[in-house]
């Protein structure tokens, strides 16, 4: 296998789901530095201070338009990837990157804390649409043996983007009060990285075969990609999948949602992938400062705990690229959840007796690390590759859309109601989160099958005994199988 597929994956990490995870962790250590800027520039401006509530609303305004961003930019991912292909979606995501970097950059050269909120809102935009785009792009450049492993450094990424942002929010680094409009435009550096690069590497060989119907450009890309080796079995299986959509268009979201064919794989996508917020991952994070405090770690140092729990998140998703292959998707996703479920109860219960023995806030610490662990190693990594697995390339645009928008509108609305939640629950909303795990274990272990080592065709089979039952499930089967024609030769 040629090294060029892993740099590939490398190469679109870089503004891929890093930028996320960038942005998602950068914004926190200069808060207060923000603050004290929209609190001087209204004071230049309007000649009197801002009231405490309309500075609150200022920086909320911040932090919670890039998850508007995100819902536009994955509205546009689907209609991009359809229209220009996965690399040229992929390339035009750069674009609104690189002018948030530069309204956040220069916003205090001009005074202006609207261009902050501007560029995050253009951050938003690119995080959107790269998420969906990095995780199509690459699953659907790698080779059936290495299609997990490939689709999971969408989430090593994320991870990764996660610490760097952490660390270079450190005092040491870049977390002063002259240095915070640099550290909000950091991530024009990966951005240019990639624009460097990405143009040396071709385009997904199946959008190009069954997209494009460019068989000679598929080949092309097959080689550089996967090297000089006997791919064509490969290649065949992309044949009977043409083959089997029969010249059908890119399905619209609306198609998605009443096709009938695909209805237990938008219940998949809807509970498994989608609702992945539900798994409490914010929630355990936010508490793990006080968690970690009561333990005896100083306040001062908290941010080099966040170092701890990226470094921990990082290396569960690299475990989880090595073990999705061996272990099999459905088997590393229920046993993880079962295990978060089984911590967010034991966590709700030492949390409650906190003060009550010197060694619970320790049994606290480790139920955090074991929580984060089995995220990384189950639904963390295993999600990224499951949406290009249980959707035929017509319908796969659409349900990274149906996805995408799923997903930003649930950050954005549990960001506004985690704080009155924990407020009223304390302790016990892990209970919540707690119900979702279990029950997506019992759904995994009943419902959803195996993917691994299989082609599009064949997982589509095994959903269609759930799409159709009795005579109807037959006459789709019947039919299934006649769609798979074996091509013997180029």
């Amino acid at each position: 296998m040629s090294c060029n597929l892993f740099l590939l994956a490398f190469v679109l990490g870089m503004t891929g789901t890093f930028h996320y995870g960038l942005q998602v962790s950068i914004i926190n250590s200069p808060a207060e530095y923000i603050q004290s800027f929209i609190h001087e520039t209204w004071l230049k401006r309007y000649g009197s201070s801002p009231s405490a509530e309309m500075i609150t609303l200022m920086w909320s305004l911040i932090v919670s338009i890039y998850s508007i961003g995100g819902l536009l930019g994955s509205s546009c991912a689907g209609y991009l990837c359809v229209q220009f292909g996965r690399k040229k979606a992929m390339l035009l995501s750069n674009i609104p990157a690189l002018l948030g970097a530069a309204l956040m950059g220069l916003s205090r050269l001009c005074g202006s804390f609207e261009m902050i909120i501007a560029g995050r809102l253009f951050s938003g935009v690119c995080g959107g649409l790269t998420q969906n785009v990095h995780i199509m792009y690459a699953g659907e450049c790698a080779p059936r043996k290495l299609r997990g492993l490939i689709a999971i450094t969408a989430s090593t990424f994320s991870a990764l983007g996660k610490f760097v942002g952490f660390a270079l929010g450190l005092r040491e680094v870049l977390g002063v009060e002259a240095l915070w409009p640099i550290l909000l435009a950091a991530n024009a550096v990966p951005v240019l990285v990639q624009l460097l690069t990405l143009p040396f590497f071709p385009d997904s060989p199946r959008y190009l075969l069954i997209d494009l119907k460019d068989k000679e450009g598929c080949i092309k890309a097959v080689k550089q990609l996967w090297g000089d080796g006997d791919h064509l079995a490969e290649i065949n299986d992309m044949m009977s999948e043409q083959r089997a959509i029969g010249g059908e268009k890119a399905k619209s979201v609306w198609d998605l949602l009443r096709d009938r064919a695909v209805r237990w794989q938008l219940i998949t996508l809807l509970l498994v992938v989608s609702c992945i917020q539900l798994l409490g991952a914010n929630v355990v994070y936010s508490y793990a400062y006080s968690i970690f405090t009561k333990a005896g770690i100083p306040p001062a140092q908290t941010h080099y705990v966040s170092l701890g729990i990226g470094t921990t998140e990082i290396l569960s998703t690299v475990l989880c690229g090595f073990l999705i292959e061996r272990a099999g998707r459905k088997t590393l996703l229920w046993k993880n959840y079962a295990v978060m479920a089984l911590a967010l109860g034991l966590l709700t219960v030492t949390l409650s007796l906190q003060d009550s023995f010197f060694w619970v806030p320790y049994c606290s610490v480790a139920l955090v690390f074991i929580f984060i662990m089995s995220f990384g190693i189950g639904p963390g990594g295993v999600v990224c590759p499951l949406i290009t697995e249980i959707f035929i390339q017509s319908y796969r645009p659409a349900a990274y859309v149906f996805n995408g928008v799923v997903n930003w509108i649930q950050l954005f609305i549990l960001g506004l109601v985690f704080p009155f939640l924990v407020e009223g629950l304390g302790n016990f909303c892990f209970i919540i989160f707690l119900t979702y795990c279990l029950s997506m274990a019992i759904f995994v272990l009943l419902v959803l099958p195996e993917t691994k080592g299989k082609t599009m065709l064949q997982v589509k089979e095994e959903f269609n005994r759930l799409n159709y039952r009795g005579k109807k499930g037959q006459a789709a089967l019947e039919q299934s199988h006649c769609s798979v024609v074996t091509v013997t030769r180029l």
